[in-house]
């Protein structure tokens, strides 16, 4: 994976506008630590980081090509895979090529078919083409939104990258947040609303979407979505097309020139991308397949069963490892490893995150990139296949509202009672959750409960998956390691979305037909063990490092966080170490600790960006 900055100015000198554009993209270095390279050449400027993955001669960045009596330059960040499939069209068509990258595969595809290039793409990807003589600039990003791409309108211009950080680094954007933004992260934090960058003037290229820039006119359209329409296949053939699909998915993701291998927490999802990518390197001879998994020192001392996390994971890890004879390392991250990348993980996020649930995901990628360059990892199945409780419990699938925010009156409590009579937290959290629903695509006829189950798939796919494929993107970049995401194969959710619910809920199990197409190649208790999420830590030490934390920010007398929340409720919060709090601040995970760990990172975005609040 890379990351990319441009810039588009016709008033700016080429000299400064280099100047910028190597600015900007330093900020990024962490996404592409292999080689950076820039161009500029008239009201156009581009930089690029790289992080070598295929082709190390063949694929250096920012690309040029010279094709129609046109100069094109491509910027790219992305994989993907099924590039020979789409070199062969394009040789058929007479073109040429000078290595096996995919990047300069991406640049001619575009030549020859314009726009309509990404219908032929299967990957993840966001990329820049700029064409000299037209002065036209082309942007894109894939379907499911696995690679990520900002943006911001200037006066004449535009600025772009592949990380907010590196927009903020121009001269010309300022780090301010007036209500909308404000809203965003008190209302829906550490989630965004698809499309929005929370910053004043920065924008998010949505998943599926690309624009066009031209004579200071910069045009967004949707090249692509999911389509509702009757599921036609009977529940065998499901299970069959579903199996197939999958299985393809992880195969084209394993291609690399460097070593790659697989997250593995022993639960369906990650196993049953490692038992196929075994099974493969098996056939293919190509030695042991690398295997990770995370816990944390002294689990088995503090770890409290519950509904949510039920069990732990490493008996059902050792029987995957031990079946498919995989090359496993078993991390194991401390408190201190969590609370000494709290801070980063902002950093990283460039918004308050998920506290450690991101900053353990940061520890664990920087360990894994010790050993490989490329891991495969199970996010996006639950999101597809219905493996979230809202999506079977009765209460939380008919309520009103995001159902993985259920703090409404908890965040009403914390903030500031001037801040509270400004902004209506519900009334901005219900628009957007509408706005989604009533974008999904439905079927003429279909009943009230195939609608919507629709609609909570759609609003899965366009949030939580969008939260969860940032923290993914942003922690395993910072550590400088590519992540693939079988699941999100924009070919496997098409037909997904069309599954009725009866099919994916097979035996009245989260994931039944994930299950039953995923028999005979994981072991029975893996197959049939219930949902476990990300792990987390339970033990004390850490609950004692962030609530000392929240009381030197307490004892602060100019703490930016008290321009939001209100400073006696954040005492109180902390000195119940949370427990106060009876529902979790997002989703499932973050209660207790987690919460008061997000609300100092929430003072330290306010504090390290220097943001003006408007």
């Amino acid at each position: 994976m890379c990351g990319l900055v441009g810039w588009i100015d016709k008033d700016a000198k080429e000299e400064n506008k280099l100047l910028t554009i190597d600015q900007m993209a330093k900020t990024i270095k962490h996404r592409g630590p292999d080689d950076y390279k820039s161009w500029v050449k008239g009201i156009a400027g581009f930089g690029h980081q790289r992080l070598i993955v295929v082709d190390p001669d063949g694929g250096v960045q920012p690309m040029v090509r010279q094709a129609n009596g046109e100069e094109y330059v491509l910027c790219y960040n992305g994989e993907l895979y099924n590039t020979d499939e789409v070199r062969q069209l394009l040789k058929a068509k007479g073109w040429t090529f000078q290595g096996h990258s995919d990047t300069e595969v991406v640049l001619v595809s575009y030549i020859e078919w314009g726009s309509k290039c990404l219908e032929h793409f299967n990957g993840i990807f966001a990329f820049s083409i700029w064409e000299v003589k037209k002065k036209r600039l082309f942007l894109s990003r894939d379907r499911l939104g696995v690679k990520p791409l900002f943006y911001s309108e200037q006066k004449g211009g535009l600025i772009f990258a592949s990380e907010i950080k590196a927009i903020l680094a121009h001269p010309q954007q300022q780090a301010s947040i007036s209500e909308e933004g404000i809203l965003e992260v008190l209302t829906l934090g550490p989630s965004r609303t698809p499309g929005h960058g929370v910053f004043d003037g920065i924008n998010e290229l949505r998943p599926g979407f690309c624009a066009t820039w031209q004579q200071g006119k910069f045009t967004v359209e949707r090249y692509w979505n999911v389509q509702s329409k009757a599921h036609t296949h009977s529940l065998t053939e499901t299970i069959e097309h579903v199996r197939d699909l999958f299985t393809n998915a992880v195969e084209r993701q394993l291609v690399s020139d460097v070593k790659l291998g697989t997250f593995l927490s022993g639960g369906l999802d990650s196993s049953a991308i490692t038992a196929i990518a075994a099974n493969h390197y098996q056939k293919e001879n190509l030695g042991r397949l690398h295997t990770f998994s995370i816990d944390y020192e002294e689990q088995e001392k503090f770890f409290k069963s519950n509904s949510f996390q039920p069990d732990r994971d490493l008996d059902y890890i050792q029987l995957v490892q031990k079946k498919h004879q995989t090359k496993h390392f078993a991390l194991e991250a401390s408190v201190e490893d969590l609370v000494s990348r709290l801070e980063r993980s902002v950093e990283l996020r460039d918004l308050p995150g998920m506290a450690d649930v991101d900053s353990s995901l940061l520890w664990f990628c920087e360990r894994i990139k010790n050993h490989v360059t490329v891991g495969l990892s199970g996010e996006c199945a639950d999101e597809i296949f219905g493996g979230y409780p809202w999506f079977y419990r009765k209460e939380d699938r008919d309520r009103n509202g995001f159902p993985w925010i259920r703090s409404i009156q908890e965040r009403k409590k914390l903030i500031k009672q001037d801040v509270s009579d400004t902004y209506d937290l519900e009334q901005y959290m219900m628009r957007r959750y509408y706005d989604s629903i009533n974008e999904a695509p439905l079927v003429d006829g279909e009943t009230e409960a195939a609608a919507k189950h629709r609609q909570m798939l759609y609003l899965n796919m366009n949030w939580f998956m969008q939260t969860l494929l940032e923290r993914k993107d942003r922690m395993s970049m910072g550590a400088s390691l590519e992540v693939r995401v079988p699941f999100s194969d924009h070919r496997l959710v098409e037909y997904a979305y069309n599954i009725p619910w009866e099919m994916k809920h097979f035996g009245d199990q989260e994931k039944g037909l994930l299950r039953e197409a995923m028999k005979g190649i994981l072991p029975d208790k893996v197959l049939q063990r219930k949902k476990n999420p990300y792990p987390k830590t339970f033990d004390p030490n850490y609950t004692k490092v962030v609530t000392a934390w929240m009381a030197d920010i307490l004892n602060q007398s100019n703490a930016p966080i008290f321009d939001l929340f209100d400073r006696k409720e954040l005492k109180l919060l902390n000195e119940s170490e949370g427990k106060n709090i009876n529902t979790p601040w997002f989703g499932q995970l973050m209660t207790g600790p987690q919460l008061i760990a997000n609300l100092c990172q929430v003072n330290h975005w306010l504090k390290t960006y220097q943001i003006k609040i408007n």
